[in-house]
């Protein structure tokens, strides 16, 4: 970690495709397409050029891929992750996300 760095939870450098939900009405309520470009237990950067507004509040659902990891049960594919989260910073390329301790795993995919 470098010596200026305020993280203290490790991160992974990992695309994973999400779904981020915002609005709080039916009429305001807008679902968006990213991936991830670093994730941590805590949050994540999501890669867009169409970022938003600091202090949004979101849904966010993850799509994790489980082909390339330990088999936990061979009819599964994926996990899917459904977690809120709040918009800490938006830069260029991106936003950053800081997940609430609120979240829920359940396999999907199942064949």
């Amino acid at each position: 970690m470098k010596e200026n760095e305020k993280r203290t939870l490790e991160r992974f450098d990992l695309e994973i495709s999400a779904k981020i939900e915002v609005g709080n009405s039916e009429q305001d309520r807008k679902r968006l397409d990213f991936m991830t470009k670093d994730v941590c237990s805590g949050g994540a950067f999501f890669h867009t050029s169409q970022t938003l507004p600091e202090g949004t509040n979101v849904k966010i659902d993850l799509i994790l891929p489980l082909d390339s990891l330990k088999k936990l049960n061979d009819d599964c594919k994926q996990a899917f992750i459904k977690v809120t989260g709040t918009v800490l910073r938006s830069a260029s390329g991106g936003m950053a996300i800081r997940f609430n301790e609120d979240y829920q795993i359940s396999p999907w995919g199942k064949e």
